[in-house]
């Protein structure tokens, strides 16, 4: 299908330097979208700009910290510019920090009395740490929406996607930051949808399962390639036994920021995780 009605207009990315993000962004251009590509790590958000753009698209590649509001503001005014006002907000910007992450899956007796230097509890996590997990998950998504959606309000065939995680759905074991902050994302997009539904702006999110990308690459993968116990366990526990590919993400993309199909849809959290969080695991 070619989506004619999102030709030419203008798709603001965050975390779009990463695999997942980067690979929206390149699935917009394709379809005749302009799209910001808002990364921390500028030359990230460039690779895949230059990409885009040596294939015919339009690409601009911006670093932004969606934690300081000045920067976003600055990136707004630079994508208003050269692209004009945003009509899609992609807010990708998320991610999880060891600090707020524990070595077990269990509790055990006598951790707190026999401490391992290499074992962290739950007694052990870092307040900075989770702190830092909801700030850049939630925070992150709430400020940059505050700065784009000044320009989307009132205006037609105008939507923002939130970036979940099945997660929300199920928590996983050791990382109980990462688990609650996106948990606190598809809450806070059910609110915004209701928030601005009289604004014209619909919003809502898809939560990916277990993809193999850059930033989970060590928890999933072995050295040699081969996958880790844990990684083990998730694809025991996926009944379609494999990890997602960006590919995997387009359909869902495509149909949420498309009115012709999903005019009548906010407040959806769709699970893309080949059957995970409805696995009873029997």
């Amino acid at each position: 299908m070619s989506h004619e009605n999102l030709k030419g207009r203008t798709a603001v990315i965050t975390g779009g330097g990463g695999v997942l993000c980067g690979g929206f962004a390149k699935d917009l251009a394709a379809l005749g979208v302009k799209v910001a590509i808002l990364d921390l790590k500028e030359e990230a958000a460039q690779a895949v700009a230059d990409e885009i753009k040596a294939g015919g698209g339009e690409a601009l590649a911006v670093g932004c910290n969606v934690l300081e509001p000045e920067s976003l503001e600055a990136a707004r005014q630079k994508i208003n510019s050269v692209f004009g006002k945003c009509d899609i907000l992609i807010n990708g910007a998320g991610g999880n920090n060891p600090k707020g992450t524990t070595s077990k899956e269990y509790y055990e007796d006598g951790d707190l009395e026999n401490r391992a230097q290499d074992v962290k509890t739950f007694f052990d996590l870092d307040a900075s740490g989770v702190q830092f997990v909801f700030n850049l998950n939630i925070l992150g998504t709430l400020l940059t929406t505050q700065c784009f959606a000044k320009d989307m309000v009132g205006r037609e065939n105008v939507s923002i996607l939130n970036i979940s995680s099945m997660n929300a759905f199920t928590p996983l074991t050791k990382i109980p930051a990462y688990s609650a902050a996106k948990a606190g994302v598809s809450n806070f997009t059910q609110w915004l949808a209701v928030h601005f539904a009289k604004a014209g702006i619909r919003v809502n999110a898809i939560a990916p399962g277990f993809f193999a990308t850059n930033q989970n690459k060590t928890l999933l993968f072995n050295e040699d390639g081969s996958l880790t116990p844990r990684s083990n366990k998730i694809i025991s526990q996926t009944p379609m036994g494999r990890f997602g590919v960006p590919a995997d993400l387009t359909g869902a993309l495509i149909f949420f920021c498309d009115e012709k199909y999903s005019a009548f849809v906010t407040g959806v959290i769709l699970p893309i995780d080949g059957g995970f969080s409805a696995y009873s695991g029997v």
